[in-house]
């Protein structure tokens, strides 16, 4: 077991995730995602478009860039990754919880490959992007790349089940089922991705939209 994973998967590790909830609130506010089974939907389509198509095949290549040390790799990356989006707000915080990400681990963890990608961002060449920031606390940690993976994963599936709790009355016995359910699924996402070993692709308008609209909610608990 790596303790240092285990620490930057928690929830106390200081990125700001708590205040994105990825367009979910906009979803809660219509109506499209209205109770549990709404929630276990929008999980799995987080889990096999968001995570399985861009966010972790961003971490997959992103981790291999770091080992290797192919900074340009790593910017083409990150610049995809923003490309693919196309909510202001969802890159602003992506990169926003990425460089807290960053530089927070390398205080904690230093390391040259941290300290340059950290430069690069410092100069406007590189966001970085979470998935990119994440990869590059795992590569250099001695993270194997698929536990990267899947470890990004349950971050990012345990985030959204925490903005379900505070957008709608599920307790957390239910909150945990839902997380749990869609945590049996991520190992044969990750095992496609690893064996598709391509860029990060994105298709995902439902979310998308949802991001896009968060700004105009009258009222709002996130920021995206």
């Amino acid at each position: 077991m790596n303790l240092e994973l285990l620490h930057l998967c928690d929830s106390l590790f200081p990125i700001g995730g708590y205040a994105h909830s990825d367009g979910l609130e906009t979803a809660t506010s219509t109506g499209t995602v209205a109770d549990a089974e709404g929630v276990r939907a929008w999980l799995a389509a987080t889990l096999d478009e968001t995570i399985g198509r861009m966010e972790g095949p961003a971490v997959w290549q992103a981790w291999r860039a770091f080992q290797v040390g192919d900074f340009d790799a790593l910017i083409r990356l990150d610049e995809e990754l923003a490309a693919l989006r196309p909510s202001s707000s969802a890159r602003r915080s992506s990169r926003a919880m990425g460089w807290r990400l960053l530089t927070t681990w390398q205080t904690l963890h230093p390391d040259s490959r941290l300290e340059r990608t950290a430069a690069l961002a410092r100069s406007g060449s590189i966001g970085p992007g979470l998935p990119v920031a994440f990869a590059g606390a795992c590569a250099c940690s001695g993270v194997a790349r698929r536990a990267s993976v899947e470890a990004f994963a349950y971050t990012r599936l345990a985030a959204t089940v925490s903005a379900a709790m505070r957008l709608m009355p599920i307790g957390q016995t239910d909150a945990h089922a839902l997380l749990s359910h869609a945590l049996e699924r991520v190992p044969a996402v990750v095992d496609l991705l690893a064996l598709r070993d391509s860029d990060p692709e994105s298709f995902m308008p439902m979310l998308d939209i949802a991001a896009m609209t968060q700004q105009y909610l009258h009222s709002r608990l996130f920021r995206s």
